[in-house]
């Protein structure tokens, strides 16, 4: 552990001696830092996206490389010759943790944790994919390891490092759509009922099933869950609204401060909780897999001197009402916040192509200076941060409470009632029964 620390400040310290050569790329540019040594990069994940995040940090040093199907990882592998291979990332850790500065996690949302949180827990730092994790409670879990480990942490929404999602947040900030008290948030991708397969083929060769199956209940292997198709069944993944919501709702998220919810003084906690209500109605409910349709209806109280708001989420193909969008022509994806002056609409998943509503008052607009930093990349800022540089735009403090967001829209479906979760202490306080919905228990061997 004191070689890690060591360590740990001389990044800190080469960064801080080349902040004094920032390159400047164009007025709108946060600068490049170059420092003196690289991170030590162990990666968790590398197949699928855990490739393209490992050609995201591929200039610094890639210690160790794990991945349960060792077949597949044979390109990374490939790649990167000189990389330790690992099938279990807790024997990863353990031998090499006095080696390894961050750590990349690409796997199942069903593992994003398990793996996330042992590595924050011996200090390293994080980047791990959208959505954080497969339940509530393990969010929650993230999100104060983070905290108490002091570790730079960044989730995969690589649309935080956008120009139009970051100058969205700053309208909304600076008042120029008014008071906000409404939003829309709707996804194309829905799921859809589907039974367990009965029949058992044969693992393929190199795939250790048992480490890719985690913490999650047994069940045996079947190619309807690998290698791609793992995010529709409840028992892995959050269904198609888990796998995109925290991209779409990025903007919605941040312009409306919901994060203050979770990130509130614990000190000053309120006698009475300031609850988050949430209600959902899906097409089916079906205990394996996520409905095809859903639409879910959220009440989020005051943030401070911010007024209460409602949030309506649809999924899979319903849309909000065209006297909503204040004359805008409807996407497939969207998000749109609107206040009593004006709204922000954003198209895609991913936040880009910000249009500020109704087009023709804001004709020629615009608006107040920058405030918030433009990045270097969603990658590129995480591991400057890594190095003593500034804090990544999306943290866990940010990730952990949209994820949780996104995780209550199905929470709420299988209730078939109102929820009233209270963000401070974790918990639903009308329901115990949907109390239960909020985590699950871990096969031995696994944990928290």
């Amino acid at each position: 552990m004191p070689a890690r620390f060591h360590r740990r400040q001389f990044l800190q310290s080469s960064m801080a001696v080349a902040a004094g050569s920032v390159i400047l790329k164009d007025s709108r540019s946060v600068g490049a830092y170059q420092a003196n040594e690289k991170l030590h990069i162990a990666v968790i994940g590398a197949c699928g996206q855990g490739e393209s995040n490992m050609n995201q940090v591929a200039g610094e040093n890639l210690v160790a490389l794990c991945d349960v199907d060792q077949r597949r990882a044979e390109e990374a592998y490939r790649r990167f010759p000189r990389a330790k291979r690992y099938v279990d990332f807790r024997k990863m850790l353990d031998e090499l943790h006095g080696q390894i500065d961050a750590v990349v996690v690409s796997t199942p949302d069903h593992t994003h944790a398990v793996a996330a949180v042992a590595a924050m827990k011996l200090g390293k730092h994080v980047y791990c994919e959208k959505p954080l994790t497969r339940t509530v409670h393990e969010s929650r879990v993230m999100r104060l390891t983070a905290i108490q480990q002091k570790v730079v942490t960044q989730m995969g929404n690589q649309g935080s490092a956008t120009e139009d999602l970051r100058r969205g947040v700053e309208l909304a900030w600076a008042g120029t759509m008014g008071e906000l008290r409404e939003a829309h948030i709707w996804l194309a991708n829905g799921d859809g009922p589907q039974e367990r397969p009965k029949d058992q083929p044969p693992v393929p060769p190199g795939l250790d099933w048992d480490l890719w199956l985690g913490p999650a209940p047994y069940r045996p292997y079947h190619p309807a869950y690998v290698p791609a198709s793992w995010r529709a069944w409840r028992a892995f993944g959050n269904g198609g609204g888990g796998d995109m919501g925290c991209h779409t709702s990025n903007m919605a998220f941040r312009a409306l401060r919901l994060d203050l919810l979770w990130n509130a003084d614990p000190a000053v906690k309120p006698a009475v909780p300031a609850t988050i209500r949430v209600e959902a109605e899906a097409s089916e409910i079906h205990p394996e897999t996520y409905p095809r349709r859903l639409v879910a209806k959220f009440d989020f109280p005051a943030r401070g001197n911010l007024p209460p708001v409602k949030l309506t989420w649809y999924n899979g193909g319903p849309k909000p009402a065209k006297d909503a969008l204040l004359g805008h022509v409807m996407t497939e994806w969207g998000c749109l916040v609107k206040g009593n002056q004006g709204a922000l609409f954003t198209s895609c998943p991913w936040n880009t192509r910000l249009e500020l509503l109704p087009k023709e008052k804001f004709q020629g607009f615009q608006g107040p200076a920058s405030t918030i930093p433009r990045s270097p990349g969603h990658h590129a800022e995480w591991i400057r941060a890594c190095k003593g540089g500034p804090k990544p735009f999306s943290g866990f403090e940010i990730g952990g409470p949209m994820t949780e967001m996104v995780q209550l829209v199905h929470v709420a479906s299988l209730e078939g009632g109102p929820i009233e979760y209270d963000p401070l202490s974790g918990v639903i306080v009308n329901s115990a029964q949907a109390n239960q919905l909020l985590h699950r228990p871990y096969r031995p061997g696994w944990t928290l």
